[in-house]
């Protein structure tokens, strides 16, 4: 699976104009192009996106703000999409959203492209901002609201910092999908982590005998 097999997914209202569907991926195939000719993020302008694209570059404007929402959908869309959450229990949710994490991390060492493409937006300030702004706190959001609603049910301790609750029950996936490129991250992993984690965290029993 590649970047060029995805066009961007839109989740927002739209902006401007009716949306068309050629047109963008005109654009999308357009900004691929580039970077698998060896283009570099930084020198990517809307200018030469538009002209690769073969559109005026205010029909780029009347979809993304500039670039650098562009190169954050782009990505975005070749990444898993955020997965259903069952609501059935936290332990669920979290398997859910483990396993997330696990399919992005298998997609991006398989995807050249994709890893390469990650590596230049953490070089660039203004690229990354955006993507963490529009992707990575979303996904912690959801994360908070989870353990949050856990705590409220009674499936997880009160008496432990979010974050710190949070780092334990996200960080170890993340360590092995993105700090760890040679770590496996066989099927099972997700319901592994989750499971050790949330023993650690459930509630302790106060009932004397």
């Amino acid at each position: 699976m590649s970047l060029a097999d995805h066009r961007p997914r839109q989740d927002g209202p739209t902006r401007g104009r009716p949306r068309s569907e050629a047109v963008e991926r005109a654009i999308t195939e357009g900004v691929l192009k580039l970077l698998e000719d060896g283009v570099p993020l930084a020198e990517l302008s809307i200018e030469r996106i538009a002209r690769t694209a073969g559109v005026g570059k205010a029909a780029i404007y009347r979809r993304w703000s500039g670039k650098e929402e562009l190169f954050v959908d782009i990505v975005r869309a070749a990444e898993p999409p955020d997965p259903e959450l069952p609501g059935t229990s936290v332990r669920d949710d979290v398997v859910a959203l483990l396993e997330q994490t696990r399919q992005r991390g298998l997609m991006t060492r398989s995807s050249v492209l994709l890893h390469n493409v990650i590596a230049q937006m953490k070089s660039s300030p203004k690229i990354w901002d955006a993507y963490h702004a529009n992707v990575i706190e979303p996904r912690r959001r959801k994360q908070y609201a989870i353990l949050r609603r856990g705590q409220e049910t009674g499936e997880l301790r009160t008496d432990i910092d979010i974050d710190v609750m949070n780092d334990m029950v996200f960080g170890p996936m993340l360590v092995r999908a993105v700090m760890r490129p040679d770590a496996d991250l066989p099927e099972g992993l997700a319901e592994q982590i989750a499971d050790v984690a949330l023993t650690g965290l459930r509630p302790v029993s106060t009932s004397t005998t």
